[in-house]
């Protein structure tokens, strides 16, 4: 397991590396010269000027939350518990509008209807980590808050492990995308959120320091 003080760098190098190639794939070129996107082209009932319509502010608003929800873990953000409030707002608001955006997106998501289950999945767990930490924020429960919004974002993060649990099932088998798509997502929630969970465990029972200092 990552030594503590290791988790944020890494953190970071991977979300930044994620943005760099969304950024260049998606925004820099056109989404229809994306290999998973093209083929989509060949279907009559993929509708790409209504889809860019929901998958640009997809990604937009999954950035916004990868990087933010990255900062909103440093104790330096913390330390300005204005700013600390104003990027949880941003944070919260880009996952609620995102989830309702990924519905559309999922029904032609590569790999067909078991991906699209895969990725609603994903939504459910997405929208209901980041709720239950608004909540707790809201009745002033900070420790409670704080483990949640931890959860959700290691559900946000699963946009990063994906697309690297993705590749390593595709040379490891050569069962077809139905299968290797949405194990793919369920692998990356899986990974996620039981690494949250033991680091939780270790901090409650090791530790009588505060949740927060992950950096």
């Amino acid at each position: 397991m990552l030594n503590k003080k290791m988790i944020l760098p890494v953190v970071y190098v991977l979300a930044y590396l994620l943005t760099f190639y969304v950024v260049i794939q998606y925004i820099i070129y056109k989404p229809s010269q994306a290999g998973a996107v093209s083929s989509k082209l060949q279907d009559a009932s993929f509708h790409y000027e209504i889809w860019k319509l929901f998958f640009y502010p997809h990604i937009l608003l999954g950035i916004a939350a990868l990087l933010i929800g990255a900062y909103q873990l440093t104790k330096s953000s913390r330390r300005n518990p204005k700013r600390h409030k104003m990027l949880g707002r941003i944070y919260g608001v880009s996952i609620l509008i995102n989830v309702l955006v990924v519905p559309y997106i999922a029904l032609y998501a590569t790999g067909g209807t078991p991906t699209t289950i895969a990725f609603l999945v994903l939504d459910v767990f997405w929208l209901g980590t980041t709720v239950i930490g608004i909540r707790h924020i809201l009745r002033k429960n900070i420790t409670a808050h704080r483990q949640w919004m931890l959860r959700s974002y290691a559900v946000t993060f699963v946009f990063v492990s994906f697309r690297i649990v993705l590749p390593i099932i595709q040379l490891s088998t050569d069962a077809p995308m139905s299968v290797t798509f949405p194990l793919a997502v369920y692998i990356g929630i899986a990974i996620n959120l039981v690494f949250t969970e033991l680091y939780l465990k270790k901090r409650t029972r090791n530790t009588s320091k505060p949740i927060e200092e992950v950096a």
